[in-house]
C-alpha cells in the first residue's frame, strides 16, 4: 500500500486543480447575489483561473526542472491553498478574481510536475498502473466539478467550493514531505526569463482572445488584434529559444513527429471531449430548467467510464503502441460525440446525452494516461517539467479554443433556427441563448408572445447543441487519423527505458 502513496499525492493535487476549472460554473448565480456584481463580470472568476493556468504551465515546468519537481509541486500546493482561502473569504468581486488568478499560478506549478513525479516514483508495469489511475482521476475531474459545486453551493455556500481545498491541500502537503522524491537532480542552468515572459504573454493573449471571441464574436476587432499580438509574441519566443543556451523549450523537439503528435492529441482531445459541456449545460439549465446539480449529474456516465477504463486498462496498455491507443481513444471521443448529436433532437432531454457521454468516457480513459507517459519517454528525465508543461499547455488551450469555436457554431445554428421561425432580431436572441440568458429573455418578453418565444428557444438550443456535438465528433475522428499518421514511427512507450527508433533531438 505504501508504494502507492506518491500516486495518491499527485492525484490529490491533480483532482483539485482540474475540478476548480469547472466547479465554479454552477455557483456563479449565488456569487452574483452575494457579491452584488453582474454575471458578466463574475465570468472572470472562471476565466482568470483558466487564463493563468494555460499561460503559466510551460514556464512553471521549466522552473521545476531547475529547482526540483518535488519542491515546485509543494510550492504549487501552498500557493493553491492560500489563494483558495482568499477566494472563500473574498469580500468583493475584485479580490475574488485576483485570488483566482493566484490560484491558477499554484495549479500551473502542480500540473507541470505531475508526470515527472510519477516517473520518479514508478517503473515498469507499476508506471503503467500509475498513469492509468492518474488518467482516470484526470478524465473524471472535469465532470465531477459541477456535481461537487452543486452539492456545496446548495448545501452550504458558494464559499465552500474554495474552503474544501484547504484540508485536501494540507493532506497533500504532508504526503509530499514524507513520500515524494526527485529521482533526478535538478537541471543546471539559468532560468530562461526571456522565453518564459514571451511565451506566457503569447499564451495569455491567445487565451484572452478566445475568451473574448466567445463573448463578443469573431467579428470583434479586439479579438483579432489580440490574435495578431499573440502571433508576434510567439515569434519573439521562438527567437529567444533559438538563441538561448538554457532554453525552457527545446525547439528541436518539434522535429520529432511523435512529440508533435502528442501535442496535437492533447489540444484536440480537450476540444472534442470537454468543450461541448459548456453548451449542453446551458441547454439543460437555462432552457430545460434542470438544477445545477442535476445538470452536473448528467456527466456521470463519462466520469464513470473514463475512470473505469483508465484504472483497469492502464497496466494492460503499458507496452502497447501509443499511436494506436491514443488514436483509438480519439476515435471513441469522436464517435461518442456524433452519437450524442444524433440522439439530441426536438423534444429530447438529458437522457439523450447518456449513451454518447459513456462512449466519450471510454475514449478519454484510453487516451489521457498514454499522453502523459509517452511525452515523458521522448525527453531526458531532467526535462520532464518541460514535456509535461508543453502537453498540458496544449490541453488548456484546446479547451479554451474549443469553447470559443463551438460557441460560434452554437450561436450560428441557433440564429438560423430562430430566423426560420420568424423571431425578430434573431442574432441577438441566439447569442443570449448561447450565453445562458434564456430565462431573462422569456421574462422580458410580452406575455402574449412568451410561449412562442419559449418554443423557438427550445428548438434553437437543441439545434445549437446538435451542431457543437457534430463539430466535436468530426474533430475527434480527424484527430485520430492525424495522430496515428504522426506517431506511427514511435515506439517510445513499448518497453521500459527504451526510446523511439527515430532521431532524437539534442536537448540543451
Amino acid at each position: 500500500m505504501r508504494k502507492w502513496l506518491p500516486l495518491m499525492t499527485v492525484c490529490l493535487g491533480t483532482f483539485m486543480l482540474l475540478i476548480d476549472v469547472t466547479i465554479v460554473n454552477v455557483a456563479l448565480p449565488d456569487m452574483v447575489g452575494d457579491l452584488g456584481a453582474s454575471f458578466g463580470a463574475l465570468q472572470w472568476v472562471i476565466d482568470a483561473y483558466a487564463l493563468a493556468l494555460a499561460a503559466l504551465v510551460l514556464g512553471a515546468g521549466s522552473i521545476a526542472d531547475r529547482v526540483g519537481h518535488r519542491r515546485a509541486y509543494i510550492a504549487g500546493l501552498v500557493i493553491f491553498a492560500i489563494s483558495s482561502l482568499m477566494c472563500g473569504l473574498a469580500p468583493n468581486p475584485g479580490v475574488l478574481i485576483a485570488a483566482r488568478t493566484v490560484q491558477g499560478i499554484g495549479a500551473a506549478a502542480m500540473f507541470a510536475t505531475t508526470f515527472a513525479l510519477l516517473n520518479s516514483a514508478y517503473a515498469g508495469r507499476d508506471r503503467g498502473s500509475a498513469y492509468g489511475i492518474w488518467g482516470a482521476v484526470s478524465g473524471a475531474s472535469a465532470a465531477v466539478g459541477p456535481i461537487l459545486g452543486g452539492l456545496l453551493t446548495e448545501g452550504a455556500s458558494w464559499r465552500w467550493i474554495f474552503f474544501v481545498n484547504l484540508p485536501v491541500s494540507a493532506i497533500a502537503i504532508a504526503l509530499c514531505v514524507t513520500v515524494l522524491a526527485d529521482a533526478h537532480a535538478p537541471a543546471r542552468g539559468r532560468v530562461d526569463v526571456g522565453g518564459m515572459v514571451s511565451f506566457t504573454a503569447a499564451a495569455a493573449c491567445a487565451t484572452y482572445a478566445l475568451i473574448r471571441a466567445n463573448e463578443d464574436g469573431w467579428s470583434n476587432a479586439g479579438v483579432w488584434w489580440l490574435i495578431v499580438l499573440a502571433a508576434v509574441l510567439l515569434a519573439v519566443f521562438v527567437a529567444f529559444e533559438a538563441r538561448s543556451r538554457h532554453a525552457m523549450f527545446d525547439l528541436a523537439l518539434l522535429r520529432n513527429r511523435s512529440f508533435v503528435g502528442v501535442l496535437l492529441a492533447g489540444f484536440l482531445l480537450t476540444f472534442a471531449a470537454f468543450a461541448t459541456f459548456t453548451y449542453t449545460s446551458i441547454w439543460l439549465q437555462s432552457v430545460l430548467g434542470l438544477s445545477p446539480l442535476g445538470a452536473g449529474l448528467t456527466g456521470l456516465p463519462m466520469s464513470i467510464t473514463a475512470f473505469g477504463v483508465s484504472a483497469v486498462l492502464g497496466r494492460v496498455l503499458h507496452g502497447r503502441r501509443p499511436d494506436l491507443v491514443i488514436g483509438a481513444g480519439l476515435l471513441f471521443i469522436g464517435l461518442g460525440s456524433l452519437l450524442t448529436a444524433a440522439l439530441v433532437h426536438g423534444p429530447a432531454s438529458w437522457p439523450a446525452l447518456v449513451p454518447g457521454l459513456a462512449v466519450i468516457g471510454v475514449g478519454v480513459g484510453l487516451a489521457t494516461p498514454i499522453l502523459g507517459s509517452v511525452s515523458m519517454s521522448l525527453v531526458p528525465a531532467g526535462r520532464g517539467g518541460m514535456a509535461a508543461g508543453a502537453v498540458n499547455t496544449t490541453r488548456q488551450l484546446g479547451f479554451a479554443f474549443g469553447i470559443a469555436a463551438l460557441g460560434s457554431v452554437f450561436a450560428a445554428r441557433a440564429q438560423s433556427s430562430l430566423s426560420g421561425g420568424g423571431i425578430p432580431d434573431a442574432a441577438h436572441v441566439a447569442h443570449a441563448i448561447a450565453g445562458g440568458q434564456t430565462p431573462g429573455l422569456l421574462h422580458a418578453a410580452p406575455s402574449s408572445g412568451r410561449q412562442f418565444l419559449d418554443i423557438a428557444a427550445h428548438a434553437a438550443a437543441v439545434t445549437g447543441v446538435q451542431a457543437t456535438l457534430a463539430v466535436a465528433g468530426a474533430v475527434g475522428i480527424l484527430a485520430s487519423l492525424l495522430v496515428v499518421i504522426l506517431m506511427r514511427p514511435a515506439r517510445a512507450a513499448s518497453r521500459e527505458d527504451e526510446r523511439p527508433p527515430v532521431p532524437q533531438p539534442a536537448l540543451r
